[in-house]
């Protein structure tokens, strides 16, 4: 992996002394994989692409509680309803919890999703990644992510920015931060991550000491890191295959579109302060809450990505210390602010119906509250929100009996969301097909799951 690095002062970074922003990983592994040349070879393999579609993929590690956030029950017992009250929504019928006043105000701009049956149960964003359960049979390599599909399928749509894009902090819980690879794609089709949790990741890693991101239009020093990088894989790949690529390479390393994204001073400060105030503490094992990482994706939608990926937060609260309703008073205002800046962007910009966002976690929350006052594991129903994609918003789809416990209409599954996800980029989710190692052809999704036609 070949990794940029800029070093702080250790007051103003993470504890081990790099800042949020002071390092840009690019590529996959050079030991056991391949190098950033050789896999932008196999990208460019992908073909031209389309049309400029993209998608936004909001992972919420841990399982926010769908009862509280979405779906709530004034009427039903205490024990069940919770501590939170529902207000209306600028769509006459739809209430959401009152600590999402911004996103009520534009709940026409929004599609809620309350009725996810098919959540593995499991505290791994693999499901949110794939469409696919942990344990699926899958073919030799694996399942590739949806951003492995969509660079598969779409292609880049220029030669600065990767199509697959991801923005997942390394997390303790390991599977929170993992944004999924390539499976039985080429390798090119792995996501280039932009974040980490350490900067020194591993001994294999290609580190371009001194040189940072106000550096990188240095040519002449990224050329000289590039040759050493390039002796590194002279064992894996013949020589003329890596010279071919390497001035592409370093074309993207240079290229000012990504760097130029990735960059917030660059921003109009008006759009950024609707945010919010991003935390870049890591929430215990989960990820920070770096909610500015809501117009990052935003702005690397604009300069070329197809799909990002990005990891927020941790809404796992159900242990001893019942912190289930005041970390929802402290979390939910700030997710509030920022996706509903995220959505006011989009249609701003004119992007509303080329990009589409969804939000979602792993699974939802017991509709009992338990001993510690905080709500459990439930597999059974879990919710998502969506925007964008020129999808007929201002609606909710599905329902749940009295006390949220299990759909009573319309039960929804992950591979019907990313199915209507890569419609809207213009993929056939059951004719776009790729043919693993033994020949034998696979598809975005399994047969039986179509586009949602409320949302298309």
């Amino acid at each position: 992996m070949l990794t940029i690095l800029d070093r702080v002062d250790r007051k103003s970074g993470f504890c081990d002394g790099w800042s949020r922003r002071g390092f840009l990983k690019i590529g996959g592994a050079v030991l056991g994989g391949m190098s950033l040349p050789s896999l932008l070879e196999l990208e460019a393999a992908a073909g031209t692409g389309r049309s400029h579609k993209a998608i936004i993929n909001i992972y919420l590690p841990g399982g926010p509680s769908h009862i509280d956030m979405w779906d709530l029950k004034p009427n039903a017992p205490v024990e069940i309803r919770g501590e939170f009250d529902p207000i209306s929504t600028s769509v006459p019928g739809i209430q959401i919890c009152e600590l999402f006043p911004r996103i009520a105000s534009m709940m026409d701009k929004f599609a809620i999703i309350r009725t996810i049956s098919d959540s593995d149960g499991r505290h791994d964003g693999y499901q949110c990644m794939t469409g696919r359960r942990v344990d699926d049979r899958g073919p030799s390599g694996g399942w590739p992510s949806a951003g492995a599909w969509v660079s598969r399928l779409a292609g880049p749509a220029n030669d600065a920015v990767p199509a697959n894009l991801a923005m997942m902090y390394q997390t303790g819980n390991r599977t929170w931060g993992e944004p999924g690879e390539a499976g039985f794609l080429d390798p090119g089709h792995n996501p280039f991550n932009l974040v980490g949790r350490k900067a020194r990741e591993k001994a294999d890693n290609m580190v371009l000491q001194g040189i940072s991101l106000r550096q990188l239009q240095d040519r002449a020093r990224l050329r000289d890191s590039l040759d050493r990088y390039r002796r590194q894989v002279d064992t894996l790949a013949k020589m003329h295959e890596v010279d071919a690529y390497l001035e592409q390479a370093l074309g993207i390393l240079t290229d000012s579109k990504l760097g130029d994204a990735l960059d917030l001073s660059k921003e109009d400060p008006r759009i950024l302060e609707r945010y919010g105030k991003s935390d870049e503490r890591f929430q215990r094992d989960g990820a920070p809450r770096m909610i500015e990482n809501f117009c990052i994706a935003r702005r690397l939608v604009e300069a070329g990505a197809r799909y990002v990926a990005l990891n927020y937060g941790r809404w796992d609260w159900h242990g001893g210390d019942g912190m289930n309703f005041p970390m929802s008073r402290e979390e939910f205002p700030l997710l509030d602010q920022g996706l509903s800046a995220l959505v006011t962007d989009l249609h701003e910009r004119g992007l509303d119906r080329d990009v589409s966002v969804v939000m979602w976690g792993e699974f939802g929350r017991t509709p009992k509250i338990n001993q510690n006052n905080s709500r459990d594991h439930w597999p059974t129903v879990n919710a998502a929100v969506l925007a964008g994609g020129g999808m007929r918003t201002g609606q909710v789809i599905g329902e749940t009996n009295k006390n949220a416990e299990h759909p009573v209409k319309r039960p929804v599954k992950f591979q019907e969301i990313f199915a209507t996800l890569y419609h809207n980029l213009g993929l056939d989710a059951h004719r776009d097909r790729v043919f693993d190692g033994a020949g034998t052809p696979r598809y975005p999704v399994d047969p039986g799951n179509e586009p949602l036609p409320e949302l298309i």
